[in-house]
């Protein structure tokens, strides 16, 4: 039986990675910043499943709680054979309204959590010759949109160059870019999104299972839903001058997850 950790692990996309992985037989490492709702979703895994689970309670817009978790997931005596990392959150207001406080944090969250914990995860994986890293970026990340966009497009290039660095060593890496999913960000931000066209809702439990379904096929970058394939695929060869142009009224919604 092997092992996997998953931030951001209470709601959302991680809630759905830690049930997907828990049904397959993993026991999961859950790590958040609320612990009433990490126990919670402890012990419905076991309940359900019979796994094993740990919790780990932490900020990663602390780098000191951070730290913490890299030191688990480099604990060769525990192993972690999968790691997600998924835990994030935006700012609602454009990067000259922010206080820079608030733009540092969610920079450590969204970019340096994800470089301090895949650095330690690899490592320790490269050891033992097997292990597999999800990185969750966005489809926003092909956009201009503000820090958040600016951010995923960081986790989507670093997670490519790690892949090319892990080549035959037996990890993988993974970079997973979804588009709006339903899940309770939006409503935690209260935000109306009933102007979306329903196509472009994901659901995120076929959202992670077709992204586990990559990371067996040692897939780079997985795009789920047809709708983003085509609009990925549309962004990777219209001239940035229309990018820019095309994002200048988009805001990214004020809200976390874990």
């Amino acid at each position: 039986m092997s092992t996997a950790l998953v931030t951001g692990a209470t709601s959302g996309i991680g809630l759905s990675f830690a049930h997907q992985l828990a049904e397959r037989g993993h026991d999961v490492v859950l790590v958040a910043r609320d612990r009433a709702r990490l126990e919670n979703v402890s012990d419905d895994l076991r309940a359900k499943y019979g796994v094993g689970t740990e919790i780990l309670v932490a900020d990663l817009s602390d780098r000191a709680e951070t730290g913490k978790v890299a030191e688990r997931l480099a604990d060769q005596a525990r192993p972690v054979d999968l790691l997600v990392n998924n835990a994030g959150y935006a700012l609602k207001k454009r990067f000259l309204d922010n206080d820079i406080a608030d733009e540092e944090a969610v920079f450590d969250v969204l970019g340096r959590a994800v470089l301090v914990l895949s650095h330690a995860a690899a490592r320790a994986m490269r050891e033992r010759g097997h292990g597999a890293i999800v990185n969750v970026s966005s489809v926003a990340g092909q956009i201009t949109s503000g820090t958040y966009s600016a951010i995923k497009s960081f986790v989507t290039v670093f997670t490519e160059g790690l892949s090319a660095e892990l080549a035959g060593t037996g990890v993988t890496a993974t970079a997973l870019l979804p588009g709006f999913t339903r899940t309770e960000f939006h409503d935690r931000a209260k935000l109306n999104m009933s102007r979306l066209p329903k196509f472009m809702w994901l659901d995120a439990d076929r959202l992670v299972t077709d992204c586990l379904d990559d990371v067996a096929k040692g897939r780079v970058v997985s795009v789920p839903g047809a709708q983003y394939k085509a609009i990925v695929a549309t962004l990777r060869f219209a001239p940035r001058s229309l990018v820019r142009s095309r994002a200048r009224t988009v805001h990214r919604p004020k809200g976390r997850q874990g």
